[in-house]
């Protein structure tokens, strides 16, 4: 709950195997390739079982998968620049700082399964030890490709002229939009009264009693406490540094081990922490939330309070950016004038993609307009809010008139794999690489068939 990415976390395993670490011991011959490996870039070899579970994943997701020589060309591609970063002196060796939080990127996703056999199982690891290797290589894989792509590219640009060549020669061939909008909030969480807090901290203080007189912390977290790690008894293991919101972080590590804290305030509610242990950067702590769940007279109130704001903003006393900057409780929109952001990271969303709620909402409401105040969640928090509709667009093609941005972003895209494709090429020059036989008949677009030194 309080551990920040996690459902990036789950996709990148889903990549673990595509960047496949050699078995341990295994000594590795210039040009010598054994059974099994498919392909030797410099020190990094590419497995057979990497193009298979690649292809997999693809087709489990939809993609059309066309043909093994695709697929290895792509891993190929990646490992000369993984293999280049870690020699490239002005990137940083990530490795001891991404191997600390291995174990904490463990437990985020144990926390999804019932059980550690049954998650192995679902990852097809045989044991942990096999698992937390995978996460920690494709960890350093992603971050030594990402940055010696971004050291190859980072003085591209693209001028306006390049933009409407790009536009003239690819302008038939450019995807269809869906229909869209471009939308503001303003969220706010149902602020709690005084005498609830104290209720709440009056709880908590009662079950701590209860703990110092001999009640085990465990058991009264399984019974009280109203977060998903209640059932490990309220447990979390080889906890990072920086993971955990800042008051319970705080709190947790000016405990000495075994102690028990007073009631904690966080985003989610109030929490009873105990520090079990602490080693290094990483701390194992147990804790008991209760949520700081809003009552209905308080839900009535912020209701009433946003509705002002709304009044406000209607009436021309208060722009719609301004009131966001200054009640929003959405971090990450309050500073932009609320503006909602699509997968791309532009202010246009799909329709189609809109949660359910806030697409029911603006149904009917013309740009320029303000919905009423709708009470909502985030975050497993009641929220209430209001929207406005700065615009919509119906679906088109892609035009330039229209999606310029769009454009230009693709014409920069399109300018950086050409400048990575030539930087390939010269590569091939000075980089041992070496494909099996088996794949004599694939034609690459690079001469990946050319073993050099």
């Amino acid at each position: 709950m309080m551990v920040n990415n996690v459902k990036s976390l789950l996709l990148s395993v889903f990549f673990i195997t595509l960047f496949a670490a050699p078995a341990q011991g295994q000594q590795l011959q210039k040009g010598a390739l054994v059974d099994g490996i498919t392909a030797v870039i410099g020190d990094e070899i590419v497995l057979e079982s990497d193009i298979d579970e690649q292809m997999n994943y693809a087709k489990q997701q939809g993609t059309q998968v066309t043909d093994r020589c695709t697929f290895l060309a792509n891993i190929v591609n990646n490992k000369l620049l993984i293999y280049e970063a870690k020699r490239d002196t002005l990137i940083e060796n990530r490795t001891a700082a991404i191997k600390e939080v291995v174990n904490g990127k463990y437990d985020q996703i144990l926390t999804h399964f019932p059980d550690e056999k049954t998650m192995l199982r679902e990852y097809k690891f045989r044991n942990a030890y096999e698992m937390k290797n995978a996460i920690e290589k494709i960890d350093l894989d992603n971050y030594y490709g990402q940055q010696k792509y971004a050291r190859i590219t980072e003085k591209v640009d693209v001028t306006p002229n390049e933009v409407t060549d790009f536009y003239s020669l690819y302008q038939h061939q450019l995807p269809m939009v869906k229909d869209e909008v471009s939308v503001s909030q303003i969220m706010m969480f149902p602020k709690l009264t005084d005498a609830h807090k104290d209720e709440l901290k009056a709880r908590l203080l009662k079950i701590k009693q209860d703990i110092l007189n001999g009640e085990s912390f465990e058991q009264m977290a399984r019974i009280y406490s109203e977060d998903t790690s209640a059932a490990e008894g309220g447990l979390f293991k080889n906890v990072s540094k920086g993971k955990m919101v800042k008051p319970f972080e705080a709190a947790a590590l000016n405990l000495q081990e075994g102690e028990i804290s007073d009631p904690v305030e966080t985003e989610f509610g109030y929490h009873l922490i105990q520090l079990v242990k602490k080693s290094g950067k990483q701390y194992d702590v147990r804790h008991i939330l209760l949520k700081s769940e809003p009552n209905a007279e308080e839900i009535i109130a912020a209701r009433a309070e946003l509705d002002s704001i709304r009044t406000r903003i209607v009436e021309g006393k208060l722009t719609f950016k301004e009131a966001a900057f200054k009640y929003s409780d959405d971090k990450n929109t309050k500073f932009n004038g609320g503006t909602l952001t699509g997968a791309d990271g532009g202010d246009k969303i799909e329709k189609i993609s809109l949660p359910a709620t806030l697409s029911y909402q603006i149904v009917g409401i013309k740009p320029g307009d303000i919905t009423e105040v709708f009470q909502d969640e985030s975050r497993e928090r009641k929220t209430v809010n209001i929207v406005l509709v700065n615009d919509e667009i119906t679906a088109h093609q892609l035009a330039i008139e229209t999606d310029y941005e769009r454009i230009k972003n693709l014409a920069s895209e399109r300018k950086k794999a050409q400048i990575v494709e030539k930087w390939v090429k010269e590569k091939l020059a000075d980089t041992f690489i070496s494909i099996n036989d088996r794949y004599n008949h694939c034609a690459f677009s690079n001469d990946w068939k050319k073993e050099s030194e």
